[in-house]
């Protein structure tokens, strides 16, 4: 659900909250015209949208992150593999498991 910034107009700027603050709504609503902690006029400012960006497996890896992928019905391909790995993990043998003591430290 999108955030909204809000600023209370600057024929009342005074207000017990903040001057300006977030408020969380769905798109489709319509802005908020008064805060909704004072009762006093407010203004929807424009911001910039926040754009995730997708990591690539390698990134992934170097964040210590493991991510698996669904190959057939308990086998997963490793596509984050570190050396000593193996390239597929099977659920009926622990030892295809990716070694999470070398990614998790204390």
């Amino acid at each position: 659900m999108p955030i909204y910034t809000y600023q209370h107009s600057k024929d009342n700027p005074d207000c017990e909250h903040v001057p300006t603050f977030d408020f969380e709504q769905m798109s489709r609503d319509f802005p908020l015209s008064v805060c909704p902690w004072c009762g006093k006029p407010v203004d929807r400012l424009l911001s910039t949208p926040t754009i995730k960006k997708k990591l690539f497996d390698c990134e992934l890896r170097d964040k210590g992150f493991t991510k698996l992928v669904r190959v057939d019905d308990g086998l997963y391909e490793n596509m984050t593999r570190r050396a000593g790995e193996d390239k597929y993990v099977d659920r009926r043998r622990p030892e295809t498991l990716p070694h999470l003591e070398k990614t998790i430290e204390d």
